[in-house]
C-alpha cells in the first residue's frame, strides 16, 4: 500500500506531548479560518463524527469545535503535509471560526490590500446580505429584482471584455473582466447558486 493510501491516523507524527498542529481551511473558498491542535483523540473523534475536534492546550480538555457557540465546523478532507507532523481540516463552517465573531481568527495584522483568492468569496458574502436584507439603492438589489435584467448585463459584460481583448489595453481587459464576474456572482446569486457549484463542475471535467 502506498503511503498516500494509508489511512492517516497511521502516518500522524505526534509531538512530545501528543499534539500535532492542525490549519483549518475553508472548504470552498480556501481561506485559512485557524490553527489548532488535536491529539490522537480528537482525530478519532473527527473521523467518526464528521465534525472537527480538537485539543485545547488552554483548557487541558478535549474540544468539539462549535458546541457551545453553535458554529461547529463540518469536515470534508483530511490531509497531512510530506513530514506528517502537521494537519490540514477542510471544513464547511456553519459560522464564525474566531471567539471573537470573526469569521476568521486571522483578522488582524496586514490586511490590505486583500490577497487575491479572498477577493471573490469576500464578494460572495457581500451578495448574500444584499439578498438578505436588501438596502435600498443599491445596484445588486436591483438587478435581483429584475432577473432578466442580470441575464443581459451577463451578456453586455461578456461581450464588452471580448471586444476589450481584441482592441483595447490590458487595463481594460482588467476592468471588463471584473464587472463580468460581478454580474456573474450576481446571476449565481439570483438562482441560489454560488461560484463554487460551478467549480465543483470544473473539478469534475479534469
Amino acid at each position: 500500500m502506498s503511503a498516500a493510501a494509508e489511512p492517516i491516523e497511521e502516518l500522524v507524527s505526534y509531538d512530545e506531548n501528543g499534539l500535532v498542529p492542525c490549519v483549518v481551511q475553508d472548504w470552498d473558498s480556501g481561506e485559512v479560518l485557524t490553527l489548532a491542535y488535536m491529539n490522537a483523540e480528537a482525530l478519532r473523534r473527527t473521523r467518526e463524527s464528521g465534525e472537527l475536534h480538537l485539543w485545547s492546550r488552554s483548557r487541558g480538555e478535549q474540544w468539539h469545535k462549535g458546541e457551545t457557540s453553535g458554529n461547529t465546523q463540518a469536515v470534508r478532507a483530511l490531509r497531512l503535509d510530506c513530514d506528517g507532523d502537521t494537519l490540514l481540516a477542510l471544513v464547511e463552517p456553519a459560522g464564525p471560526a474566531c471567539h471573537t465573531g470573526e469569521r476568521t481568527c486571522f483578522h488582524r495584522g496586514e490586511l490590505e490590500p486583500a490577497a487575491p483568492h479572498e477577493t471573490l468569496p469576500a464578494l460572495e458574502r457581500t451578495l448574500a446580505e444584499r439578498a438578505r436584507e436588501r438596502p435600498a439603492g443599491s445596484y445588486t438589489v436591483e438587478l435581483l429584482e429584475n432577473p432578466p435584467r442580470i441575464g443581459e448585463k451577463v451578456m453586455e459584460e461578456a461581450e464588452e471584455v471580448s471586444r476589450a481583448a481584441r482592441e483595447e489595453s490590458d487595463e481594460r481587459v482588467d476592468e471588463e473582466a471584473a464587472d463580468l464576474l460581478y454580474h456573474l456572482l450576481v446571476l449565481l446569486r439570483s438562482r441560489d447558486r454560488s461560484l463554487s457549484d460551478a467549480e465543483r463542475v470544473l473539478d469534475g471535467r479534469r
